[in-house]
């Protein structure tokens, strides 16, 4: 059962301005969203201090299915398979180790890629990433490092010549017990694309597909997590999940993460829901267009980004694409989606000083 509570409404949805609608192209898939001034969007609902007064909890319907056709255009989970089942000494999350655990919290990225260089190249040239190469059993691997600390993991995998995959980025999400959060996921509706293992300075992840087919990873970091402090520029701040049910989805990872699920204020018909947990605002769930069968449930990271425009031009310059042109986000400042020049997507987004993720009821 999914636990909802409401958030008050953005007073501007209701002042007469004009409606900002975005349509975001993601390979031969598109999400059509509208965001009202000063509000809240399908992909970005993050909550400042003091903005939530929780009201009476109510019960949303469950529901659960997999949508198999997900597992072929992922690119990362086949890949992520085959390179984790090698000996890999990979970095911990965290250096030097802490005792902080924040359920529910990404924690990590990683890329799959066909093009390591390449994807180093362009990551270095766009955020300023520098990179530790590691290498074992025949695996390439490239940490990504931002001001000493590791923002990011790359991971080179061939593509066979006879398939199509994209390159995706994959989620990495705190956990107390990965083999616990196996068998919840199991029991309610989803599907292990990797059995829980442990890796040496890492701690013990698995691999899943959640009840509408969204790809992502559980770990149990023996290092710790990261602190809960605002991202720097070019760092992750924030994670969207695009699903075709959002309370459904929502049900799932509130059971699996024990996360309050908040209600944001929504006029278009669809919904958009903010994970919290630790009274951190964690991730939104947000609605993918009903009436387009072929686009698939998937998660969307964001990278901090002082100026998006700025931001965008550099990427094209530097041979990524750009998905959704920036436009003004709930903060004020603005929110791009893009692609890496073998086309994995991200986002870019702009994040005040003064916004807080926190959640004060």
């Amino acid at each position: 059962m999914l636990v909802v509570q409401n958030l008050p409404r953005c007073d501007s949805a209701q002042s007469g301005k004009h409606n900002v609608r975005i349509v975001l192209f993601t390979k031969d898939n598109y999400v059509e969203i509208t965001m009202h001034p000063k509000c809240s969007s399908n992909l970005i609902d993050s909550i400042a201090p003091n903005n939530i007064r929780p009201h009476r909890m109510q019960p949303y319907r469950t529901r659960y299915f997999l949508k198999q056709a997900l597992f072929a255009a992922i690119f990362g989970v086949a890949g992520a398979a085959q390179v984790m089942a090698s000996p890999l000494q990979l970095p911990a999350i965290v250096e030097p180790a802490s005792e902080e655990h924040h359920v529910g919290k990404v924690i990590f990225v990683e890329l799959v890629t066909p093009d390591l260089a390449a994807a180093k190249q362009f990551y270095a040239g766009l955020f300023g990433w520098k990179f530790r190469d590691i290498q074992a059993g025949g695996t390439e691997y490239a940490e990504a490092i931002l001001d000493g600390h590791p923002v990011a993991g790359l991971i080179h995998r061939d593509v066979p010549a006879d398939k199509h995959r994209q390159p995706a980025w994959l989620s990495f999400i705190a956990v107390s017990d990965v083999d616990a959060a196996k068998e919840i996921a199991l029991q309610h509706g989803a599907k292990v694309l990797f059995e829980p293992h442990s890796i040496p300075d890492r701690g013990r992840e698995a691999v899943f597909a959640d009840p509408q087919g969204a790809v992502f990873a559980v770990l149990a970091s023996s290092s710790g997590d990261p602190p809960d402090v605002l991202a720097a520029p070019g760092e992750w701040v924030w994670s969207s999940l695009i699903t075709n049910d959002p309370d459904t989805d929502a049900a799932f990872y509130q059971t699996l993460f024990d996360y309050e699920v908040f209600e944001l204020p929504a006029d278009d018909g669809a919904q958009h829901l903010m994970l919290a947990s630790g009274n951190y605002a964690r991730a939104s769930a947000n609605t993918l267009p009903a009436n387009k069968p072929n686009m698939h449930p998937h998660w969307l990271n964001f990278v901090r980004v002082e100026d998006a425009i700025k931001m965008t031009e550099k990427l094209v310059a530097l041979g990524g694409r750009v998905l959704v042109e920036p436009r003004v986000d709930r903060h004020g400042g603005k929110v791009a989606v893009v692609a890496d020049p073998l086309g994995a997507p991200f986002g870019l987004l702009e994040w005040p000083d003064t916004d807080s993720k926190e959640v004060t009821k």
